[in-house]
């Protein structure tokens, strides 16, 4: 993608449809008149009482509790430096928007219009009984230091300075556990640090607590070595001057046994590597290029560990493992500072939570086998569910231990459970299925990509590594809509039409032909359905001339399935194909089937249905737990279309015991956990958060999923097609840009899985 274009782009996605990242959306009903009175006068009389009389009160009836400011003056912005207050603005939001996701905490940025320290503490003095907390961001040093400190000092929530706190928390916890494996001690070892601003003075600081010595640190800044002799050191360097009597970072690498990098790329060559001690540890934190090139350095030294702040190699020192499970804690306990204690066992629990056994779901979002703790993985994923419940109560717990805890917790599995709820909200599923269609794209033909949504997707697909696309269609089309986009890359079009593709005109015709000649087809007609392009489409995956294909934008469904089943067929064992559509809720991905295909299923179609969905839930890393829904509850109606589903749970429970599965059963006690459990404890699912949901015909099915997806606004992912030969999946009637490039990684995944098990079967 061209600088100009990925520029374009990046303004449309902070303009549109709306501007900015974040909204306020009301948490209390509003819709009589009865709530208004309540809502505002005269009901909201009665909690501003009961604060005047207590503050404390304001986190019982407020969203206090909940919410951090997130503040700059535009000093110091990500690698832009000094832009103003207004131009750091969507940085802000950004960071409102990744407290949101990843620890339900409503962030709102205040950007204040001065770089005068003073007026600075005075202006969030003065809002700060609004908050919970207060995150500073992107303030330059050495004023940075002195407006924390004043913050920190003056007012009873939590405050941290997010650059220099947020890097060092992350950074330290991969250091102890690369020092584990280097079976090297921190008081003992040589640490050179590149950099002598707010992130590199707090990761040293933070070093320092962990045991590491100063007279075995290292610290240059632009001008090199700093050194004891050096005239007038600020307060800050002055600290981590050293008496050695060198000046350069080629001097200083010598021996050194770690390279913290704060600074600027491309500052480390292979000599200074070389000239390391034994298995060195390489931290190159610089964005967006590290200090030394990742592939170089593990080409340089074989024995090292690195670490870098990009997301495309391993162990990446990423400041979201931190601020948001931090404040996350901080809050839960009303905490009256982020103190060392807290972010000290913010480290530890980080530093244990990588030597733990890895999820699936988390190896599946990074399309690993199984990550284990080792060179290439000392630190967490950020992506990893478990952050959620491992950070933020080892934050609150050293907040009642250090004395700085308002509210302490009482019942830790219970706040475990809150704080796992809270991670329902966010769109980890999309990002799971980009994440691992990358890690081995695969060959996809777009069968409509003469078509604008369609092409765009395929674009975005291959500049995003999702996917290797094939584009399918008029070809004189394609290339003018390519132009139009920019899309400039040599990606394969295939024309049906075209006569340069009649050798393979021929094979197909013939492969089909011989499938389908006791069918009624004869030569002559498979010549001619191979001129249209869902029978050639899938006769590329066929004959492996493809690994997936994505069709259905243009057309009804119906038409675009008959030749998807008659070329690529069922697979082995397989009685009848089906859907299954993920849908992104507010409590988490459902996962519904089958909503496209089988019309009226009778109780082996539909657990043989529910078995596939089971194994498409597995696939994405869910532990399925599935309701198979009706009018009725266990037993109530002997109506065939309740009796139907009933016998299906019986066979599910005989034939697949491990299958956590029951029915049938009503959507709202499937749904309710809590009404499931009291009306129906003998229920498999008793006390289980469903997420899987198999429907007694079509009609409820595909009904739901599109009642869902426009009145709640809930993503959707599908239908993904299930029990096929091939990856062939069949996109809705004017899908979306999004998802298509979703339903391609849907495809890319199902590819991924199949040359597994191959790949199996062959060793076997």
């Amino acid at each position: 993608m061209s600088k100009e274009k990925q520029r374009r782009e990046a303004l449309v996605y902070h303009a549109k449809p709306q501007p900015g990242k974040i909204k306020i959306v009301p948490t209390k009903p509003y819709s009589t008149q009865r709530d208004l009175a309540l809502a505002y006068s005269p009901g909201v009389a009665e909690p501003c009482l009961e604060i005047a009389k207590n503050k404390e009160n304001v986190y019982k009836y407020t969203s206090k509790g909940n919410l951090v400011a997130i503040i700059s003056n535009g000093t110091a912005v990500l690698g832009l430096g000094n832009i103003g207050p207004e131009a750091s603005k969507p940085v802000m939001e950004g960071k409102g928007l990744l407290f949101k996701i990843f620890a339900d905490i409503d962030g709102i940025d205040i950007e204040v219009d001065t770089e005068d320290v003073d007026k600075f503490v005075e202006t969030v003095k003065m809002i700060a009984p609004t908050f919970g907390g207060i995150n500073l961001e992107d303030i330059k040093a050495p004023e940075a230091f002195e407006i924390e400190r004043r913050l920190k000092e003056e007012l009873d929530i939590p405050v941290m300075h997010d650059d220099q706190h947020g890097t060092a928390i992350i950074s330290a916890a991969a250091l102890l556990n690369a020092l584990e494996l280097t079976k090297k001690k921190i008081e003992e070892v040589s640490i050179v640090i590149s950099g002598a601003g707010a992130a590199a003075v707090s990761c040293t600081k933070l070093y320092k607590a962990f045991g590491a010595k100063a007279e075995n640190i290292v610290m240059l800044d632009s001008k090199g070595v700093i050194r004891k002799d050096a005239d007038n050191l600020s307060e800050s360097k002055r600290e981590f001057a050293t008496v050695r009597k060198i000046d350069t970072l080629e001097e200083a690498m010598v021996n050194a046994d770690v390279f913290i990098g704060l600074s600027i790329a491309d500052i480390v060559t292979p000599k200074m590597l070389n000239s390391m001690a034994d298995n060195p540890i390489v931290f190159a934190m610089a964005n967006p290029n590290p200090e030394v090139n990742y592939d170089l350095a593990i080409k340089t030294r074989k024995d090292i560990i690195m670490a870098t702040g990009r997301s495309d190699h391993p162990n990446q020192v990423n400041n979201v493992l931190g601020f948001p499970f931090i404040f996350r804690g901080a809050l839960d306990v009303r905490a009256t500072a982020i103190n060392e204690e807290m972010k000290m066992a913010a480290v530890k629990a980080l530093a244990d939570l990588t030597k733990q056994p890895v999820p699936e779901q988390v190896n599946i979002a990074y399309g690993e086998t199984r990550l284990t703790f080792g060179k290439d993985y000392i630190i967490p994923k950020p992506f990893d569910q478990r952050l959620i419940h491992e950070i933020p109560p080892a934050v609150a717990r050293a907040a009642m231990e250090s004395g700085v805890a308002r509210a302490p917790i009482e019942d830790w599995e219970k706040y475990k459970e809150e704080l796992m709820l809270r991670s329902g909200n966010d769109n980890k599923v999309v990002r799971l299925l980009h994440g691992r269609s990358r890690s081995n794209p695969k060959r996809i033909v777009f069968a409509e990509a003469d078509h604008l949504d369609v092409l765009k997707a395929a674009q975005i697909v291959y500049e995003e590594g999702i996917a290797e696309p094939i584009l399918l269609g008029r070809k004189d089309v394609i290339i003018e809509l390519k132009k139009e986009l920019e899309f400039d890359a040599d990606i394969p079009i295939v024309d049906p039409l075209s006569d340069e593709f009649d050798e393979r005109h021929i094979r197909y015709a013939t492969k089909y032909w011989e499938s389908r000649k006791r069918k009624g087809t004869t030569l002559y007609s498979a010549k001619i359905k191979m001129r249209e392009r869902n029978y050639f489409g899938a006769m590329m995956v066929l004959e492996g001339d493809a690994d997936g294909m994505i069709s259905g934008y243009s057309r009804a469904y119906p038409t675009v399935v008959k030749p998807i089943l008659e070329v690529i067929g069922r697979a082995s064992g397989v009685k009848k194909v089906a859907t299954v559509n993920i849908m992104i809720t507010e409590r988490g991905p459902l996962f519904l089937a089958d909503t496209s295909i089988n019309i009226d299923p009778n109780a082996e179609e539909i657990a043989d249905i529910t078995q596939m969905t089971a194994n498409v839930a597995t696939t994405f890393g869910f532990d399925p737990v599935i309701a198979l829904l009706s009018y009725a509850n266990f037993g109530s109606s002997a109506h065939h279309n309740a009796i139907k589903v009933r016998e299906a749970v019986k066979l599910l429970h005989e034939n697949s015991p491990e299958l956590v599965v029951d029915g049938e059963i009503q959507m709202d006690f499937a749904l309710n956990k809590e009404l499931h459990e009291s009306k129906f404890p003998f229920s498999k699912l008793a006390g289980r958060k469903v997420n899987t949901l198999v429907f007694p015909n079509l009609e409820s099915a595909n009904i739901t999923y599109k009642l869902l997806k426009e009145l709640n606004k809930a993503d959707s992912i599908g239908p993904i097609m299930v029990g096929l030969r091939k990856s062939v999946h069949i996109m809705q009637l004017g899908a979306s840009v999004d998802e298509i490039v979703n339903m391609t990684a849907v495809a890319v995944i199902d590819a991924q899985e199949r040359e597994k098990r191959r790949k199996a079967k062959k060793s076997e």
